[in-house]
């Protein structure tokens, strides 16, 4: 039974985990570790794992041995019973006393751990840099400082223990003092057989570490519950963004964005101010700007990654706040300048934006992306794992996996932040032939500090300080002599010289 309670509450505890932390917003992870969130999660169900048997084999045990003994010893002498009685409960309110500080140290014990372990995956994740910049010696000096850090933590929350355990024996000691001697004056005097003097004895050696256990139940569920608040405490946080109530899902029939006195800003950063701008169905814009110009924050946003300060979003006349935020992402297809890819199969990785997809129809997309014959040319073809991240691959590669993750998804926006960053020349351009045909139809924005890849486009806006500075075509702009033109003429090898 205790098995089965376990393992039941484990899966549902993880399963519910899971689903909640799934669900945070894109800030939530950019502000934590992966390793740290994970190692969250971990303790909690640890300490979930523990609490479970805890509860059916040692404190329900430990309640009838107690309830077995004072009746007993009720049956030999009422007072050593009322003393048994009020042992009981001082400990139960001593130790429920400094529970509290137990919890608390254990919390930070928990704490150390988390951070040594997101810290740990963020260096061995980053194993490259390590390496290329000769750093081994600080990461390793930075690790040494954490694990200190925890150790320290572990022996004070240890330390605790320990006193906390003293002190349970010493009460424990003084009350069966007292009762031996009440037991020992009623045998001598007759007042008790020898029979019940054996007994009581008896019963107070066997009630002892009984007893003990209270001390040890208490610091044993305060250890787990400092572990359960150090992890709840951070994954169970109020979502940042959530789906209005009676959310509907998005209905995009032409793909028509509209933004709307949009107002939004990071702090006393402030990056738009009164937005308006109008993106006509199956248009095909250039953002292009500075860093720092808002072009990134224009994807986020219109990803619902962020809430808005003020003013609207519209997609075909609906207000993006107002749909559900996965029809919102699944109307829209992301070519990243850093591509995600798991550590799955091509296969696998191709397809996550339509999983029912046929054999044949990757084999299509992968085709058009110029990714086929690099993938037909790996051990495993489109069944190789790419490693975490997609290590196995060259960035180019990954790139072209991505394109064709977004050729197969077939949504009717596209977003292409700096889609072919990471091609070489002659990839480039067998790439861009590819892009062409994935944009047609569709309502595309295109981000690029390499302008040239901007010259097909429909229009181009140009951001500055968040603000729509100049608007038009690729000649219309370059002629006009304004920041286009400048940015045009300082082009270094084809890229924007920020």
């Amino acid at each position: 039974m205790a098995a089965n309670w376990t393992t039941n509450a484990a899966k549902t505890a993880t399963d519910d985990l899971n689903r909640h932390v799934l669900q945070h917003s894109h800030n939530y992870f950019i502000n934590r570790f992966a390793g740290s969130v994970f190692s969250k999660q971990r303790n909690v169900i640890s300490a979930i794992e523990e609490i479970v048997p805890d509860f059916l084999w040692a404190q329900l045990a430990s309640f009838v041995s107690f309830l077995v003994t004072f009746i007993l010893l009720w049956s030999v002498d009422s007072l050593s019973a009322m003393l048994f009685v009020l042992l009981l409960f001082i400990l139960l309110v001593v130790n429920k006393y400094l529970a509290p500080i137990k919890v608390k140290l254990s919390k930070i014990s928990s704490e150390a751990n988390t951070v040594l372990t997101g810290r740990t995956v963020d260096t061995f994740s980053n194993i490259s840099a390590v390496r290329q910049y000769a750093k081994y010696k600080e990461e390793l000096e930075g690790l040494e400082n954490l694990t200190n850090a925890r150790r320290i933590a572990h022996r004070r929350n240890w330390f605790f223990t320990e006193k906390l355990l003293m002190l349970n024996i010493f009460i424990l000691f003084i009350f069966s003092s007292i009762m031996f001697w009440l037991i020992l004056n009623k045998w001598e005097d007759g007042l008790i057989t020898s029979g019940d003097f054996v007994m009581v004895i008896s019963l107070m050696f066997n009630i002892s570490g009984s007893l003990v256990f209270i001390g040890r139940a208490f610091n044993a569920m305060a250890r787990t519950v400092g572990e359960l608040r150090e992890g709840l405490d951070d994954l169970l946080v109020d979502y940042e963004i959530t789906d209005s109530e009676n959310a509907q899902s998005l209905n995009v029939n032409k793909g028509k964005i509209v933004w709307q006195d949009v107002d939004f800003g990071f702090g006393d950063n402030q990056v738009f101010t009164n937005l308006n701008l109008e993106i006509p169905a199956g248009q095909r814009i250039g953002l292009v700007g500075s860093s720092g110009a808002g072009k990134t924050t224009f994807v986020s946003l219109l990803l619902r990654q962020h809430e808005l300060n003020g003013g609207l979003i519209m997609i075909d006349g609906q207000d993006i706040s107002t749909v559900t935020q996965n029809s919102l992402r699944e109307a829209i297809a992301v070519v990243p300048q850093e591509p995600a890819l798991f550590h799955r199969t091509i296969r696998e990785n191709i397809a996550y934006g339509h999983p029912g997809a046929t054999q044949e129809e990757i084999m299509a997309v992968a085709k058009q992306a110029h990714a086929h014959e690099f993938i037909e040319k790996l051990p495993q073809g489109y069944d190789t794992l790419v490693g975490e991240r997609g290590v196995k691959l060259s960035g180019g590669q990954k790139q072209r996996i991505a394109i064709a993750r977004a050729m197969l998804k077939n949504a009717p926006i596209l977003i292409l932040d700096e889609a072919t960053s990471a091609l070489d020349s002659e990839s480039e351009v067998l790439i861009q032939g590819a892009l062409h045909n994935l944009m047609m139809g569709k309502t595309v924005i295109a981000i690029a500090h390499r302008l040239s890849t901007l010259k097909e486009m429909d229009r181009i806006i140009v951001l500055e300080s968040g603000e729509v500075v100049e608007d038009g075509t690729h000649d219309t702009l370059k002629d006009r002599g304004g920041i286009y033109a400048k940015l045009w003429n300082h082009q270094s090898g084809g890229f924007l010289v920020d």
